[in-house]
């Protein structure tokens, strides 16, 4: 029996860590940027027009926010992971893998 890990790497968590903070910053700058206030005190708002460069900054973190909730939820999950079973004795080979929950 050779076990497979599936989703839950280090790669996955760490594309999936990256992912979620750097969108949230984005849509914290596009907030900031609407509202007028320094939500993040490492950048000044006041310096970016809202329309059109934080517009598309925040759907960029709205964007990146669905991918990154995505990644948590295969991670979650652990989509891909099972195991490859070799019977030399009868000749049979089994491999088995998780689905998505329901569909197995």
């Amino acid at each position: 029996i050779e076990f497979i890990v599936g989703s839950r790497k280090t790669s996955n968590f760490y594309w999936a860590f990256i992912l979620f903070f750097g969108s949230l910053g984005f849509l914290l700058i596009g907030t900031s940027s609407y509202l007028g206030r320094n939500l993040i005190s490492l950048f000044r708002s006041q310096q970016i027009v809202f329309f059109p460069q934080e517009i598309v900054m925040s759907f960029y973190g709205i964007a990146g926010l669905f991918i990154s909730s995505y990644l948590w939820c295969t991670i979650f999950w652990n989509i891909g992971s099972g195991y490859d079973r070799f019977d030399k004795k009868e000749g049979i080979v089994c491999i088995f893998r998780w689905g998505f929950p329901g569909k197995n």
